[in-house]
């Protein structure tokens, strides 16, 4: 498989209030060869922040709003690609590799990996096939999949919009339209703690409302106003 020369890549992991889960995501990027990390904080009051900074990470700071602080962290990184990565979101080994090599491949303008969803429930492994069908066939990765491009491309993209939900969907959607998405064949382990909160049917239900809503043309401001309410009154129901 060709290989792009050692390109330099940033990391950019947006968070808020990730203390739990940040000290492993970041070790483990760590790993990699020629890669800077770069936490963009939205504000997180659980110590985030100087976690990141105890283990030689750069922190920018930015107004909440995930689309927002990938942008500020798009900003500070000076690598050649960028990945961004959730703060719940495990990167396997040699994921650096794998993006150059990706990158490397004609007419591929960007990438993601695999989803493999931290969690032994049977539903959860329907769930991921369906990312997988989703991803392969349809070129739209989300971005709990590290999605990962160029630097130059970003740019030419104009960034994540600044929307309140969707940012992941419409940013790939206008990928789309640069060339080839390549699904990497290795995956990486998010936590499973969304599906976990309401329920993985309830979860995949709402998540697909979104969508559907969106594609009707729904503002992103409107159904995020809708997706807080409902996710406070299925969590209300549970409890």
């Amino acid at each position: 498989m060709p290989e792009a020369p050692n390109l330099k890549i940033s990391v950019i992991i947006p968070a808020l209030n990730e203390a739990p889960t940040i000290s492993q995501v970041i070790s483990i990027a760590q790993t990699a060869t020629n890669v800077e990390i770069i936490v963009a904080d939205g504000g997180s009051s659980d110590g985030t922040p100087e976690i990141a900074k105890s283990l030689g990470i750069r922190v920018v700071f930015s107004t909440t709003g995930r689309a927002t602080q990938m942008n500020a962290g798009a900003a500070a990184a000076t690598g050649d690609i960028l990945l961004f990565l959730h703060a719940d979101t495990q990167l396997p080994q040699g994921f650096d590799t794998c993006a150059r090599q990706a990158l490397a491949k004609a007419g591929t303008v960007g990438g993601a990996f695999e989803l493999k969803i931290d969690a032994p429930l049977p539903s959860l492994r329907l769930v991921e096939k369906g990312v997988k069908c989703r991803s392969h066939f349809l070129q739209m990765p989300y971005g709990d999949q590290a999605i990962f491009l160029k630097t130059a491309t970003f740019e030419k993209i104009g960034g994540f919009p600044e929307l309140p939900v969707m940012e992941d969907f419409e940013f790939v959607r206008r990928l789309k339209k640069q060339g080839h998405i390549d699904i990497v064949p290795l995956a990486v382990i998010t936590s499973a703690r969304r599906w976990q909160q309401l329920g993985v049917l309830k979860t995949t239900a709402i998540n697909q409302t979104i969508i559907i809503a969106y594609f009707l043309g729904v503002s992103a401001d409107r159904l995020a106003i809708w997706y807080k309410r409902h996710k406070k009154n299925f969590s209300e129901y549970q409890e």
